[in-house]
């Protein structure tokens, strides 16, 4: 009880220093307006990895359909944001919209989690193209292909860091509960966790309701982060971005999604002056991983102070 209260204190102490270290190098110039959006968009794109890594790497569902959810919460902050300006107005609609991407989740979960590989990938895809279309004929209420402009910005790296945070505690909190350790059986052989009596459907269905309620978060985010949303920035290409992050980091590691979020948010930011050839560079990167990291840059190798403090105590006593 004792060594976990230590190991809770610590990390409490490190998210801290983290805060106080970016604000000290916002306040003193040395991170400028570019730095803080680069900034910004790691913590969402962190938030969509660690959401998207808990239904591919630890329940071993193949989806793509994480552009969709976060398209639900975007245009549930950009309706309503744009109408009622206010932080009020902005946190409701965030958990607006990730109660409704929740419930789209379920419903379509429920048939679809049944499949495997293949068959689910190409299903979660085709429910984040119905979300999509849907939004393009939303008529007034999502003005169609044109989108929503002039919402307010609403979003800071403050924000995005808290959320960031949040996030990631919550599924790591997830995955250590009994949920999460079936959940945990389920990748390893659903076979073997159905023979000794796991629900394994309603385990999957629960991941991936909950991965859904992230991005929906988000994309609210994000939304508010750049002031507009149209349905273009929702597509296939998108989920994909997501999944690279993950397979970057290492399936199922959440230390491995967030630091590959924050190397490929630097690197792109490098690559801002060579536009021309970035692409190139960054999918060469990527290539480069996959043959020499074949299991991402961590693979499942997980950061626990706990572990440091057992080392560390076994060290002392010898």
């Amino acid at each position: 009880m004792k060594e976990n209260l230590k190991v809770n204190i610590l990390w409490l102490l490190l998210l801290l220093l983290g805060y106080g270290v970016i604000s000290l190098l916002v306040s003193f110039g040395i991170l400028n307006l570019f730095h803080i959006q680069i900034l910004e968009q790691i913590g969402i794109n962190i938030i969509l990895a660690v959401g998207l890594n808990l239904i591919v790497g630890f329940s071993g569902q193949f989806s793509l359909g994480h552009a969709g959810f976060m398209a639900i919460g975007a245009y549930a902050a950009a309706i309503i944001g744009s109408k009622s300006p206010t932080y009020g107005a902005f946190f409701g609609a965030m958990l607006l919209g990730a109660i409704i991407a929740g419930l789209v989740a379920l419903v379509v979960g429920i048939p679809t989690l049944r499949l495997k590989g293949d068959y689910l990938a190409v299903a979660t895809l085709g429910v984040a193209e119905i979300i999509r279309i849907l939004i393009v004929n939303g008529g007034d209420l999502t003005n169609g292909a044109a989108g929503i402009l002039g919402i307010p910005n609403f979003t800071n790296w403050q924000m995005v860091y808290i959320f960031a945070v949040i996030t990631t505690l919550a599924t790591l909190n997830f995955l250590r509960s009994p949920i999460g350790r079936l959940t945990l059986s389920v990748r390893e052989d659903e076979i073997a966790a159905e023979s000794v009596g796991v629900n394994t459907t309603k385990i999957k269905i629960i991941a991936f309701v909950f991965g859904a309620m992230t991005a929906s978060i988000a994309g609210s985010l994000q939304a508010g982060f750049i002031g507009s949303v149209v349905p273009k920035d929702y597509s296939f290409i998108n989920s994909i971005n997501v999944l690279i992050i993950v397979v970057f980091g290492g399936l199922g590691s959440i230390t491995g999604a967030i630091v590959a979020a924050i190397v490929l948010g630097i690197l792109n930011m490098f690559l801002q002056d060579v536009a021309s050839v970035r692409m190139i560079i960054y999918a060469l990167a990527l290539v480069l991983v996959m043959i020499f990291r074949p299991g991402g840059l961590l693979g499942t190798w997980e950061l626990s102070l706990s572990r440091l403090f057992k080392k560390g105590k076994k060290e002392g006593q010898n």
